[in-house]
């Protein structure tokens, strides 16, 4: 399991990339992963310091923070 969420968070590392703002809900139509997979790679980039997540009406705002 902690391969399948690092491999995922690779992916969500390189959509950021390509697009700098993402909301969760968008990300989720984008890689085509399990939800709950992705809600776990994105607790580890963000635990990591890799993107930065702010709350945006009813969703959160996803973006790679720069290094």
């Amino acid at each position: 399991m902690i391969t399948e969420i690092g491999i995922i968070a690779g992916e969500i590392w390189h959509y950021l990339e390509q697009n700098p703002e993402v909301k969760v809900s968008d990300l989720n139509n984008a890689i085509d992963k399990p939800r709950d997979s992705i809600l776990m790679s994105l607790g580890w980039l963000a635990r990591e310091g890799h993107i930065k997540l702010d709350m945006q009406e009813e969703d959160f705002k996803i973006v790679l923070r720069k290094q």
